[in-house]
Formats: structure tokens, sequence, C-alpha cells
């Protein structure tokens, strides 16, 4: 697909700035006159054709509730952080998502009731207080065992870390809710109802800055109610928290009507007390411990009297630390004296939390998050962490897997420069991935993914020039062939942070832009609180820029009580958040900053102006920009100020090189914080954006904008790019997904929306086959990913439901390759054993019904037979389907639709895939050798059944053999894109031959 302006300055490499500045004002010239995109709509419920593509990794993210089903050991749910919620029925071998029709994927707390299996309560929103978290909005009830869900109150809590269920009464629960973690909310603190959530109670509160942290019952009182109280505020710049003077723990003995905090020994305020986790014994409900970080009075407590007195029991800080993040004691089912803690690692004490070992985790660490042990069987756990959740049935001596959930946490996605392309990414807890967009093996499995030497926040730049080399992080350089990471960073040796002053200290935080120039593949750019540029991977930087932070800054409302505190004075913080590039002018950088500024340079570096939208205030942060890829004047920006308590999305652009802004949300959900905008490169004015629940996209330059979430669950969508024809995001709890070929919003207009129906023109078809390995095949349980559709991907649009609809392949010579009717009879799926079932599909019909549709030619001629119940010894692994028919030759086609009688036609092209190396020629001959024994073979079965019906059995039965004979010449011939084999060719020949002088002896019987 051409993209001149890219193309022409890609070619002027060696020319001088003012010679490629000359050439992209020439470029940007012809493009001030192309269309921006406009017209109406094509409406998100009509887009039937189009769908999401999860590509994993399968490599699980931040997990913090976790709970199995008492009577049914099998049984268990986890609630990733933002992945929704997840079930296994086979002790872990295999995860599977039931929460994905939700309006919120992010999960707090999730709790099974004892009495009754099926109900189950989940609490939306992380329950953290961390430096990037997600928020839901409220409760929600399953009884069916996740089934279905009801949506029930508590929607601004937005956080809730923790439910519990009384025992005996499944409708009567309490309910921990932390609130606004970036500002202050009256809905937070301990909730009761005892309607199974139809409504909810607040019993137990404090004030609008603190919330419920825990909430526990007594195993055999389920009146006496322990709770805490967390007062805690995160801030709209990086690692900003504050804790307050309400944090404590309480207990109720009547049902929660009544609350006395407890005292007896634990810390306090005074001493530092911040967040605290319960554990109670389920053998002797007066035995109670605690986690807590006070200062110097943090450690691990414990109560023999039901909490009225406490003692510590050890001090180690292995064992509390990092108290906002873990804050998690377990207790034996059966031995008051065998708790567990959960922190950097899994902590184990069997004398009553006086001395401990590791559990899991050591020496390395996972951060731990929550077990839960069966009641019944102590050998039986589960264990959440911030890479998944683990499964043990002995006693934690080995663990079921955590890479069988998709629910990776994402910050960004670039593509390489492969085919198949790869999506490049830091991940939460985990370091970087790249992961392939199509496998070889017919599925994207464990073998198409590896780490990248990246952190787990960052960008991942992939070198344009050399597709083993990738840079990350802060900055790294990860060479694939070695697996060696080198840090060439221009902190290199100096770390991230703020620490020091002066002009060789520079401030960077957990996520900073790295990319290419899309002119100029040599020059790599960097952020932190300048700009800098390498033009020989890192060994040397340039500095562009000064600080391009703001110096000072009014403290925002939403820091409330703590604005006067140290920790919230203001001080130069802030980073270049985001650079976008511009396409058709290599001397245009846009630079947008995490406290709220946008700054341009027109002459690569040498000056900058301040082109700050008046609308942004301090710490709106400028998540991601977009320079346009038509007007080196055009630039867009995807504002994010969640961590202001708003929650409101906030999109902009500009037309005129930053002198005027313009927001452009429209159409969006006011609940929808923005981090992403995006333009499509061949097509003016069609955006794209990612928020915190979905992808949206406007067909007219952000006026208007829409949902495009399709089949996607509800997830933060962090960062979205196009890939050549695909929309490729990345997601902060379920992986990487793709929009395979976006060409018919490409393509919608005006027209194609008055027209009863349109066929849009495909996009080029990739000719690529499977491996058909000979291995052992890899289980169906472990988990993997599909391939995009393969073939050719033909996409129509009908205003109404039509009576038939007709679908023809065309080569170049006239002859239709491949027919398909709406009424046609479907085939039974094959029955291919271990097979993969995407080696052997029987062909599909093409839709009827109204809407955008999308058909997948499979670029073969048409299957000998579509009666499956055929047995056909030349296809492989005994099949009861016969193989597709010869693969068509690259060059070009015509699909011809025809509905209801009303004919239309589009052009497109077939190409090979781009790594097969074997000739035009050969590749000529394998495809006319394959299509002329074809078909022979074709016109061999016709003309058996006349000989047959002329009497000449044996002539018939000497005709099917030569038609099944041709079959194995056309499958050895079909094997590989390779130039046929001396022996196939002398035997292809050899056949046709033969068949020539049967087939004049055939038409003397039967003319």
């Amino acid at each position: 697909m051409c993209r001149c302006p890219r193309l022409l300055s890609s070619a002027l490499l060696g020319l001088s700035a003012t010679t490629l500045a000359l050439a992209a004002h020439s470029a940007d010239a012809a493009a001030q006159t192309a269309p921006v995109a406009s017209g109406p709509a094509l409406a998100s419920d009509a887009m039937h054709g189009l769908r999401w593509r999860h590509i994993g990794p399968f490599r699980a993210g931040r997990t913090k509730s976790a709970v199995g089903v008492t009577q049914q050991p099998n049984v268990f749910y986890i609630g990733p952080t933002n992945g929704g919620v997840w079930k296994t029925t086979d002790y872990g071998r295999t995860w599977n998502p039931i929460f994905d029709a939700m309006s919120s994927g992010s999960v707090g707390a999730i709790e099974v009731a004892p009495s009754n299996p099926d109900i189950i309560f989940v609490g939306s929103g992380e329950g953290l207080q961390r430096p990037d978290l997600s928020t839901g909005n409220g409760m929600y009830r399953s009884s069916d065992a996740g089934k279905t869900w009801t949506h029930l109150g508590l929607r601004d809590g937005q956080q809730i870390p923790r439910i519990a269920i009384d025992p005996g009464n499944p409708d009567r629960l309490f309910v921990a809710v932390l609130g606004h973690p970036y500002g202050p909310n009256a809905e937070r603190g301990i909730y009761r109802s005892v309607n199974g959530g139809t409504t909810f109670e607040r019993v137990l509160y404090k004030d609008e800055n603190t919330g419920g942290a825990d909430v526990v019952l007594s195993p055999k009182d389920p009146n006496t109610v322990y709770a805490v109280l967390w007062e805690a505020r995160q801030g709209p710049w990086e690692n900003a928290a504050w804790s307050g003077a309400n944090s404590g723990l309480f207990k109720s003995t009547d049902g929660g009507a009544t609350w006395k905090p407890l005292a007896g020994g634990l810390p306090t305020t005074a001493d530092g007390l911040g967040r605290i986790g319960i554990g109670v014994s389920p053998s002797d409900p007066r035995r109670l411990y605690i986690t807590a970080t006070a200062g110097a009075k943090s450690g691990i407590y414990r109560s023999d009297d039901a909490g009225a007195t406490w003692v510590r029991t050890t001090s180690d800080s292995r064992l509390y630390g990092r108290g906002d993040d873990f804050a998690s004691i377990t207790v034996d089912p059966r031995d008051a004296n065998t708790l567990y803690t959960m922190n950097v690692v899994a902590w184990k004490s069997t004398d009553g939390g006086y001395t401990w070992k590791s559990l899991r985790g050591a020496p390395g660490g996972d951060d731990y998050q929550r077990l839960w042990i069966n009641p019944n069987n102590s050998q039986v756990m589960l264990l959440a962490a911030d890479q998944g959740a683990v499964i043990s049935v002995n006693g934690g001596e080995t663990w079921s897997s955590w890479y069988n959930q998709g629910t990776a946490q994402f910050y960004h996605v670039t593509a390489d420069y492969n085919w198949p392309y790869q999506l490049c990414g830091g991940q939460q807890e985990s370091g970087s991935a790249c992961v392939a967009s199509r496998g070889n093996d017919g599925s994207i499995t464990y073998r198409d993914w590896r780490p990248v030497g990246a952190s787990e926040y960052s960008y991942v730049a992939p070198d344009p020039l050399d597709p083993n080399i990738y840079y990350g992080g802060t900055v790294t350089r990860f060479d694939r062939r070695t697996g060696q990471v080198q840090n060439v960073s221009p902190n290199a040796g100096r770390g991230r942070g703020a620490a020091g002053s002066g002009p060789d200290y520079f401030r960077g935080i957990r996520t900073m832009p790295i990319l290419f120039s899309p002119i100029n593949k040599r020059k790599l750019y960097y952020g932190t609180n300048v700009v800098w540029e390498t033009v020989n991977g890192g060994t040397t930087w340039k500095r562009l820029s000064d600080d391009l932070s703001r110096a000072t800054w009014t403290v925002p409302a939403s820091v409330g009580i703590y604005a006067n505190t140290p920790a919230a004075t203001p001080t130069r913080r802030g980073v270049v958040y985001t650079i976008a590039l511009s396409p058709v002018d290599s001397n245009t950088i846009w630079a947008g900053t995490d406290d709220g500024l946008i700054h341009v340079t027109r002459n690569g570096g040498r000056t900058w102006s301040n082109v700050t939208p008046p609308q942004l205030a301090p710490w709106w942060k400028v998540s991601i920009m977009d320079a346009s890829h038509f007007d080196a004047n055009t630039a867009y920006a995807a504002v994010n100020t969640f961590r202001l308590d708003d929650l409101r999305p906030h999109l902009y652009r500009t037309r005129d090189g930053g002198k005027t802004w313009t927001e452009i949300t429209s159409g969006m959900s006011a609940d929808a914080p923005t981090n992403v905008i995006r333009e499509d490169p061949t097509r003016r004015g069609l955006l794209y954006a990612g928020t915190e629940t979905h992808v949206w996209v406007s067909f007219n330059d952000g006026d208007a904008w829409q949902p495009l979430k399709l089949n996607m669950p509800p997830i933060s969508i962090r960062d979205l790019i196009v890939k050549d024809d695909d929309i490729a995001v990345g997601t902060h709890g379920r992986g990487f997904w793709i929009l395979d070929n976006v060409t018919p919003l490409r393509q919608w207009g005006a027209a194609a929306s008055a027209a009863n129906a349109t066929l849009f023109k495909p996009a080029v078809a990739t000719r690529v086959r499977y491996s058909m390995y000979t291995d052992t095949p890899i289980p169906p349980d472990e988990p993997r990913a599909e391939n995009p559709p393969d073939g050719a991907m033909i996409d129509y649009y009908l205003a109404r439901d039509a009576q038939r609809v007709v679908l023809e392949i065309v080569n170049a010579a006239g002859r239709v390759v491949r027919r398909y009717a709406s009424d046609d009879p479907t085939p039974a799926p094959a029955d291919a054993g271990n097979v993969p079932w995407y080696w052997f599909r029987p062909a599909a019909a093409p839709s009827r019904k109204a809407g955008l549709q999308r058909f997948v030619w499979d670029l073969h001629y048409a299957r000998p037979s579509d009666d499956c119940s055929l047995p056909i010894s030349a296809t492989p692994y005994n099949t009861k389907c016969e193989p597709e028919g010869p693969w068509v030759a690259p060059g070009r086609y015509t699909a011809r639709l025809t509905v209801d009688g009303d004919v239309s036609t589009q052009p497109f092209t077939v190409r090979m895939d781009p790594r097969v190396k074997t000739s035009a020629a050969a590749l000529r001959q394998q495809h006319d050798l394959s299509v002329a024994l074809y078909d022979a073979m074709l016109e061999a079965r016709a003309l058996a059944a006349k000989v047959k019906q002329a009497g000449d059995a044996a002539l018939a039965a000497e005709l099917e053999r030569a038609a099944s004979l041709h079959t194995a010449v056309i499958d050895a011939l079909q094997d590989a894109d390779s130039a046929p084999t001396d022996v196939v060719l002398r035997t292809a020949t050899e056949r046709l031959a033969a068949w020539r002088a049967l087939q004049l002896k055939a038409k003397t019987v039967a003319p």
C-alpha cells in the first residue's frame, strides 16, 4: 500500500535536513488537498464481519482475588485486576474467562457463597493503592456458577478489595469499599446487604478520604465481623501517595450494627499505621493475625483473645513490607498455628507466626496477593500473584502453571518489520514480550513469542534496519541472536529516578517513549524530561530539548486535604510522556508531558514552542500523541485525567501546528478516560482511540465517535497502532489483540451507506500455508491463539437482508475458480481426529444478513467434492473430507458479488508468502501442472459416471483409478511452495499423457 510521502522521504536518507524539509513540504502541500474522511457512520451493531483476535501471550498478569469451591475441589475462580473473572474446572490445567459480557474488567474481590457454590459475588476495581491501577463500577452477582451475571450497586465505590459472605445465608454479605483512589468520595467504608446485594447499607464509615480495605466474618459466629479502614490517596504524579489518621482495625459483635476499634498493643496512626490485613483461624476463631505497616512498629501481630490484646510475632520486613501492595494473611483451616502471609515471597509459619519459611517465590520473588485453602483439605491451595494464579494439590510442593492465562498487562504496543509481524511491549510484572501475529502451525502457541530484554513497563522499538535488534526500557538494546541486553541509555549508570540536580541528571518514570523515525530509519528518539536522539543505536546521544515539563504548578484539587503536606510541594517532577514524529516532515516533532504540556519543534529540535491547549491544567497527562500522515500541521493528543479523579475522556486535534486545539470527544462515554488516539495512515480523518473500557472509531476526524468494541471484553486499552491493514492494541489485562483488515472502514462513505449492496475492494491477500508437522501435536488443552483468517478477506455491506447472495472469484483469464452462494448446503465438519480443525474445514456460505459481512476465500480451487462422507484414501490422516483444490497462482483476481440479481465487482491481488523465495517460473510450473491434473481429475470422474451409465463398468473403474492417481500427484505438487522435483515432474507428465489416451477412449464410449 503506497504511502508516497513516507516512501519519498525514506529514499532521501542521505540528503541534508534542508533538502528533506523541502521534500516534506512538497508532500505536505499535496496532502493538504486530500479529503478528510466524512459521511455517515457505520453502525457499530452492523459490523458483523469484523472481529478482534486475541494473540496472547499466555503469560498471566497481576491477580489479586482468588477463591475455590469447597464442595468442588477441582473448581476455582480468579479475578485478574484488569482481566475479568476466570474459571477452571480441572485444577488449573485450563482457565476460561466468564465475565466478558460485563461492563467492567477490573476485579478486586471474588467470593463464593459457602452454603451454595452456584452463588458468586464479584467486587470490581483493583482494591489497591499503587502507581498504576484500574477502577470498577460496583458489585456483581451470579446465581448459576458464573454463566450469567447481574450488576448490583455500589457503582461509585470504584475499588472493592474484599467481600465476606455469611456461611449459612448467601443473601447476607459484607463488602469493603475502598473508594476513589485519586480523590475523596462518599461511597466508601464497610457495607452490608441482607438481600443478596439488591440493596446495601453502609455500617462503618469515617469520612470521604477513608475506605474499607478488608472485612472478615468470624468462622463460627457470622455476627462477629472484623473490618479494616484505610485512609490513603494516590496522587497525580508518579508514586505520589498519602495516608492519614483514620486507618485502623474494627470489630462488631452484633452483625455490623455497632463497631469498636481494636487496640491492646496494636500500632496506631501515630506510629504511621497504614493498610492492615486480617486472618482469622477457622479452627479457633479467637486466634487472629494481622499484618501491619506502621514504621518501627510494623510486623505480624497475633491475638489469642478475639482481638482484645495483641503481641508482635515478627518484625521481619520481608513478611510485611510494601503493605500497600500486600496485606493478606491466611490461616490453615485446621491448625491455628499454621498461617501464611503474602509478600514478594509467599511465607509459611507453623508456630503461630514466630518463625517463617518460604512457601513459594524465594529467592526471586513474584509478588503474591492472596492464598485460599480448601477448608476440607489443606493440601488444596489456590495462590494468586502478580504473575497470575497457581494451584497445588499437595500442600505447596508443586504447583500448576500460570503460563495458561491470557491476562498479560501491557503498557504499549509496537510492531516489528518482519512478516508475519510481531507485536511487542513491556508486560507489567513479567518483562517484555514480542508475539507473532500468525503462527506457522495453524495457531499461535508458546513457540511464537519470546521476551526481548526490555523492562516490564516499557515501550519496545524494533529496529527497522535489523530484524534481530529491539530497543526498550530506559534504553536497552536486545539482540535476538544472542539474547544479550546492553544498556545504551543517555542515563546509563544513573538510574531512571530524579535523584540529583543539574544538567547531567534526567528524570524518568515507569514508561517512557522510545521510537524510530518513520522517515530516517536510523534515528531513534527517547524521552525523559528532555527529548533525545541517537543515530548509532545509543552509542552517542544528542539532546534535542531543554526540560519540557512545568517548572511549577498549582496543586490539583483532587489532592484535597493532603495539599499542604511536604509530599505535595510543587517541584519540577514531570517528564516527556509521549513523542510524535511527523511522517511527512522530518523536522516536526511533538512532545507531550505527564504534567500537562505540549511542545512542538519545526526544525528538528533546535527550538521548541509551547502549544499547550488552554484547557490543560497541571497533571493532565498527555498520554499519547499522533502526528498526521497527511499534514505536518495536524496532530492529535489523548489526554488522561484519571489520576485527577476525572474519568472523562479528553481528545484534542490541531490543524494549524498547535496554534488552536479542538476537543473531539462527542459520542464517547463520560466515564472513559482516554489513553491513545491514532490516525489511519491511508485514509485522512479516519481515527481510532483507546480508553479504559474499549476501542473507538471516528469517520470524520474526531467530530463524532462510536464504539469499535465488537467482541472484545471490557478492558483498559493502553495503546493502539495501525499496522498495514490491521489495528493492533495493547491492553492492560488481556494481552495483545488484532482487528484484522480494516479496509472496509477505510472505504466506508456516503455511497456505501446509500446503496442496497456494496462490495469493498479487498486488501492484498497473502498465500501462506501451515507446516504439516510429523511431530507429536501440541495437546488441545495447551493455550493457543487463533491465526488471522487465511486467504482473501472479501467484505460487503447489505443495507437489508437479501434473498440470495452469490460470490464468485474470477482469475485474469476469466475462469471462475471459486463460487459460493448463500443457499449452498453446508457440509458437515471433517472428522480429522488429532489433526487441527483448521487444516480441513468445509467452505462456508456468504451471509445474506444486513450489515457489514466478511467472507474469506481460502485461495484454492474448489474441493473436488464437498461430500464429506466419501472415503478418500489419498487424503492425509484418513479424514472424511477431500482436501481443497490446488492453490491459485499469485496474480490479479476479481471478486464478483451478486445480490438479488445486482452485480458488482472489485479487483484484488494475491501475493506469495513474502518468506518464500521460489522463483515465479517455478511457482507457475507447479500451478499449471496441478490445475491440469485437477481438471483431468474432475473430467475423469464425470466421464466415469457417463461410461458406467453406458454399461462399461471396467472403463468406469479405470477412470476412477486415474482420478485417484491424479489426486496423489496433485498432493505431491502442492506439498510446499517449491519447485517440483524431477520425480514429481516426470510422474505428472506421465499421468497427463496417460490421461489424454484414456480421455479419447472414454469419449468413444460416452461422447
